[in-house]
């Protein structure tokens, strides 16, 4: 699993999660707008504005595009993190656009406005354009339902089957639980598999509770998809990419993986002061239309210019404007406010969606994977201000605080927070989160022994997980899982408690393996804990 900062976290009211980063899913969701009072409130007759008159003048942004390079460049020295992208769009504009640092540590190979970044869940709020593109080609409406257009889309509850829209699942408000089906894809399952699987996930109230799942975002992209007659792939491309001229984004895994001039993933190695390393490879196809993307911050501006122009780039309709604007608007409350005359932070079609102390719209979504990416896009669309981060850096605040200092000076002259060292706190926070409550590697004193090896070898059956087999080979237990099994080393803790390490995007450290049950001397059953937060985590001896 990996440590994973909520993509919906408030500076004063922190909404956390067990499950890791999206991992990656992950954003730092609008920290500046909880706390202070709503705007518009009153009895006008007539309806507000679509926007607050502008409170930013053109030298209040000159100020906070000169500071860009001294914001980055002293992240980048704090942190370590290897390589940085920066795009700002004004006024229709793109009034910065630069790289930093390296692509790969240790190579001579910098950084620039063309270099490929995965962007993990920034991924989201592309795939909202995409699909209100083709709500306004009249491919499908947001309000369809999923079944409509993907038949074998099975939740739990046949109602919520029948009812649940494509809008209801890119707002995180199905019922699903946080995260459903990301442990699948980190033991290698495809996306018809993670799909097909979510029927056996447990719902929380439809409409009415709100859990991000990548996979939730992931089958509203299918149905839309399915309905154009294509892949979500290609319609992306062919709604979105090729329409603005955003020659090197894709939705493939394969695209970003051959492009010659692309942004490593590196991961922190020993802490705060650790080395950075370029470890590990993150391929999330299964999940494209949620964090899938790649593109640059040349590409992203063009993005931006659409967006903050409600859908037209260069005087040409690329996006109808109404299905973008919806995705705009609060679909759900991501989390209450923190006291009553605090503010509640939502979420839109894709976006993060906030109000701000001056009443102003702020769009904003952050993409984190664990195994070595933070990115963050923030938009102020009645300032006619939006700004692209892209990082080759495992989550530690610097994509967010670099789009929040640019913001605090343009707005105050200079941060009025420290937005690198909370968005850093909030991130560890998320990490421990996801850790097992048990230290592993201090077995309590009076700890029973292990019953026989022969006690637990043998192949257990999920439906969920799939079949599960422990072996013993020179005195060792391992157990294997997955389509293509993956082996883990299983460790004595007490009695029939075994415990491994978490592996892949979503890892969370050691996970405990209990075993259970007695009939001919065998175990008849063995949970693991960190597969359990649903309650999914129980495999049966076949």
């Amino acid at each position: 699993m990996g440590v994973r900062l909520s993509e919906h976290t408030g500076v004063r009211h922190a909404r956390t999660h067990r499950r890791s980063r999206t991992r990656g899913a992950l954003a730092l969701a609008s920290l500046l707008v909880l706390g202070g009072t709503p705007y518009g409130i009153g009895t006008a007759s007539a309806a507000p504005p679509p926007q607050p008159p502008p409170q930013l003048t053109q030298e209040d942004v000159d100020r906070a595009v000169d500071a860009l390079d001294g914001i980055v460049e002293r992240g980048m020295d704090r942190t370590g993190v290897p390589g940085v992208a920066v795009a700002v769009v004004y006024k229709d504009r793109v009034v910065h656009l630069d790289g930093y640092g390296k692509r790969h540590v240790g190579q001579d190979t910098e950084v620039g406005p063309d270099t490929v970044f995965q962007l993990a869940s920034l991924s989201k709020p592309l795939a909202s354009t995409v699909v209100a593109g083709a709500v306004g080609d009249k491919t499908v409406d947001w309000d369809d339902p999923v079944s409509e257009h993907l038949p074998d889309f099975v939740l739990k509850d046949p109602w919520v089957t029948d009812h649940v829209t494509i809008a209801d699942l890119f707002a995180h408000r199905s019922g699903l639980p946080d995260h459903a089906g990301d442990l699948l894809e980190d033991l290698g399952y495809n996306r018809d598999y993670i799909l097909e699987h979510l029927r056996l996930e447990p719902l929380t109230p439809f409409r009415a509770s709100y859990a991000y799942t990548n996979f939730g975002v992931t089958a509203a992209g299918e149905a839309v998809a399915d309905a154009a007659g294509t892949s979500w792939e290609k319609l992306a491309e062919d709604t979105l990419y090729k329409p603005a001229g955003m020659d090197t984004t894709s939705s493939r895994f394969n695209d970003y993986e051959a492009a010659t001039n692309k942004a490593f993933a590196h991961v922190r190695e020993g802490g705060d002061t650790g080395v950075w390393e370029a470890r590990h490879v993150r391929d999330a196809d299964a999940q494209s239309p949620a964090g899938g993307a790649s593109s640059t911050v040349r590409d992203l501006s063009l993005w931006l210019r659409l967006q903050l122009a409600n859908g037209e780039l260069d005087g040409d309709r690329v996006i109808a404007a109404a299905p973008l604007e919806r995705t705009h608007v609060p679909e759900i409350v991501s989390h209450p406010p923190p006291a009553p005359a605090g503010r509640a932070g939502f979420y839109g079609l894709g976006w993060n969606v906030a109000y701000d102390d001056l009443g102003r719209l702020r769009l904003s979504h952050s993409g984190a994977f664990a195994l070595g990416a933070n990115t963050n896009v923030t938009m102020l669309p009645g300032e006619q201000l939006g700004i692209a981060v892209l990082t080759n850096g495992e989550p530690v605040g610097l994509a967010d605080a670099v789009s929040l200092d640019f913001l605090d000076t343009a707005q105050h002259g200079k941060p009025t927070e420290d937005w690198l060292n909370l968005a850093a706190q909030l991130y560890e926070q998320e990490a421990q989160k996801s850790r097992s409550p048990t230290d592993y590697s201090k077995p309590p004193d009076d700890a029973s022994d292990a019953r026989a090896d022969a006690t637990y070898t043998g192949t257990y059956a999920n439906s969920y997980y799939g079949p599960l087999t422990v072996t013993e080979s020179k005195g060792d237990l391992t157990m294997r899982l997955g389509p293509k099994p993956m082996t883990f080393r299983l460790t004595h803790y007490a009695g029939d408690t075994y415990f491994f390490e978490t592996v892949g995007e979503n890892a969370s450290g050691p996970s405990g393996v209990t075993f259970k049950g007695d009939e001919n001397g065998k175990a008849t059953e063995v949970t693991i804990e960190a597969f359990d937060e649903t309650g999914l985590g129980t495999f049966r001896r076949s």
